[in-house]
């Protein structure tokens, strides 16, 4: 197989109501197919005029160029707000840059190398929980990822008892809270108030409660000098280089809700994605990639854990991922809005106009990518797929607010991907193809259900 599943597209003239109806359900399914060849869509309603853009030059212009012109849509933040209430992921201007100032240092190269260990231990034990048959993949990548934010962030596995409970209610607050596609996109004046379902508002709640508990446990274990030298320290003692304050215990609180949903929900979408498409992809490329994992051998047989280094004996396990990264990226759309007014190809754009960009389509553009919606992981051993991904490849954004935990999410994908390719071998189910949607994140609508095979 080389043509992935696709999202349900839309007719493209449907009535207002019932395209309200379908954004509620899913993102994905409510765009037309023509916009995979468009260089930009329009659309003026009520209390909104909205552009995507699908032309790198705009795309630069927007992320990179004049990243201050364009910052996060207010309607963005509304929809996230009880979850990640004023985090890095939502601020705008200086209260971002300094949020980013204290964060970006846990994330450099050197501290990464430091996490490297705790995400071998989760690795190991995502390969050790799978088993034999019929297995939901989604759900287990979740759990995986997951465990690797916890061992990092806290230093404690996903079996504590805290850390579990903040997984399972993430995932009933998920299931409750599709009006975040509602807030964040559709033609309500942005000072109308947002309705929140009673579990989305309970789930949030209990999360935040409970990332409240740690984070205060971990400043009380900082002040004792008694605290573990892990990510969460590290960000909570690390001082804004020109204020010189650091982040105080609420202040916290929305920084953890925003590593947990970025770097959980995002990882296990990806790691998913890609599992299914090796799985449905020609055999032989399966055992290519099986034969790289074979370099851990030694650390599985002895249960030491690797050197950082071990990932340079995964080029194909990381074109692979890049390539379900296009495909499939997890956050499908980014949203900005202008400050002033402007001008794109022509169309005239008022100030608050709303400026999307859609790592969606931008991944699976005929006019960028030859194959477009074939997955081709060998596509970047060619040199010119160098210049395709420059205008077409931005699964962690780009510019000034690329994300920050970018190289974290490959190394940690691609260590996983290979410690289970050590072990196991997956097949896909002829009768359970996953359709493609999304709300937070790119899942399948109906799980995505491999079948597994103890590798010989």
């Amino acid at each position: 197989m080389t043509r992935p599943p696709m999202p349900e597209h839309r007719a493209e003239r449907v009535p207002f109501w019932r395209h309200l109806g379908m954004f509620r359900r899913d993102i994905l399914s409510t765009q037309p197919a023509r916009l995979y060849r468009a260089k930009m869509a329009e659309v003026k309603l009520p209390f909104l005029h909205s552009v995507m853009v699908n032309t790198p030059e705009l795309v630069r212009l927007v992320l990179s160029a004049r990243p201050r012109d364009f910052p996060k849509s207010d309607r963005v933040r509304e929809g996230l707000r009880l979850l990640l209430g004023n985090s890095v992921f939502v601020t705008n201007g200086a209260e971002w840059a300094r949020q980013r100032r204290i964060i970006d240092p846990a994330f450099e190269g050197g501290r990464l190398r430091d996490t490297f260990p705790a995400m071998w231990d989760a690795a190991q034990a995502a390969a050790r929980r799978l088993q034999t048959g019929q297995v939901e993949i989604e759900e287990e990548m979740s759990h995986a990822a997951a465990d690797v934010i916890f061992r990092t962030l806290f230093s404690v596995p996903i079996a504590d008892d805290t850390a579990t409970e903040v997984y399972r209610t993430f995932r009933a607050h998920q299931r409750s809270a599709p009006i975040l596609n509602l807030a964040a996109l559709v033609p309500l004046p942005v000072w109308m108030p947002r309705f929140f379902p009673r579990q989305t508002r309970a789930t949030a709640a209990r999360i935040r409660a409970l990332i409240t508990h740690m984070t205060a446990t971990r400043m009380a274990a900082i002040q004792a000098g008694t605290a573990p030298d892990d990510l969460a320290t590290k960000i909570m003692t690390t001082r804004d280089p020109e204020t010189g304050t650091t982040f105080d215990t609420a202040e916290m609180v929305d920084q953890v809700a925003i590593f947990f949903l970025a770097g959980h929900e995002t990882s296990a979408s990806a790691l998913a994605w890609t599992l299914y498409l090796i799985a449905t992809h020609h055999p032989d490329w399966q055992n290519k990639l099986a034969r790289e994992a074979q370099a851990l051998a030694p650390y599985v047989a002895t249960g030491t854990a690797p050197e950082f280094g071990v990932l340079k004996h995964f080029p194909l396990i990381r074109d692979t991922f890049r390539e379900a990264l296009r495909l499939y990226p997890p956050v499908p759309m980014l949203v900005r809005e202008t400050t002033q007014a402007e001008c794109f190809r022509g169309r005239p754009l008022a100030r608050g106009a709303q400026v999307i960009i859609s790592p969606w389509h931008l991944g699976r553009h005929e006019s960028i990518w030859p194959d477009a919606h074939d997955f081709r992981p060998e596509r970047w051993h060619n040199p010119a797929t160098k210049h395709h991904a420059r205008d077409g490849f931005i699964p962690f954004s780009t510019g000034p607010r690329v994300c920050t935990g970018a190289g974290f999410a490959m190394a940690e994908a691609v260590l996983i991907l290979a410690r289970l390719l050590h072990d196991w071998e997956f097949r896909a189910i002829p009768d359970r193809v996953p359709v493609p949607m999304a709300h937070m994140t790119v899942r399948a609508r109906d799980g995505i259900w491999l079948e597994l095979r103890a590798r010989e």
